[in-house]
């Protein structure tokens, strides 16, 4: 089972960028569909973007569109998650996931849905 671990979290001020990675070990990235997830404080855990396994069809949610870019390097077995212009409202923890739900199924993508989730990675933007 691969094992995912989230880094690049921090502080950063409203309107700034930030990149997240999401490390695989024990599997390649590229054989499955993973992407990414976050969760606001006293919220849910909703979806932010997803890639299909060995083709590169990535999609975002509303909130993440136009602002956040999701690659998924084969060479280092490394999924980045680039998001800019950042508001107080995409404050959460961050979370990888893989077995998510493809962009067709987009109504499954709920947390219960995927597997082998990292630890998170906290993101606090700040005005």
């Amino acid at each position: 089972q691969v094992v995912l671990v989230e880094s690049g979290g921090g502080l950063v001020q409203a309107g700034g960028t930030l990149r997240l990675a999401c490390a695989a070990r024990g599997g390649m990235l590229v054989r499955y569909n993973v992407g990414w997830f976050r969760q606001a404080p006293g919220k849910e855990r909703e979806f932010v973007a997803g890639v299909l396994r060995n083709v590169d069809i990535t999609d975002y949610s509303d909130s993440a569109r136009s602002r956040f870019t999701m690659t998924r390097v084969e060479a280092e077995n490394t999924l980045y998650l680039q998001m800019s212009s950042l508001k107080q409202e995409d404050t959460a923890i961050y979370y990888c996931a893989e077995d998510v739900p493809p962009y067709y199924r987009a109504s499954r993508r709920t947390p219960e849905e995927c597997d082998s989730w990292g630890q998170g990675t906290e993101v606090t933007v700040y005005t």
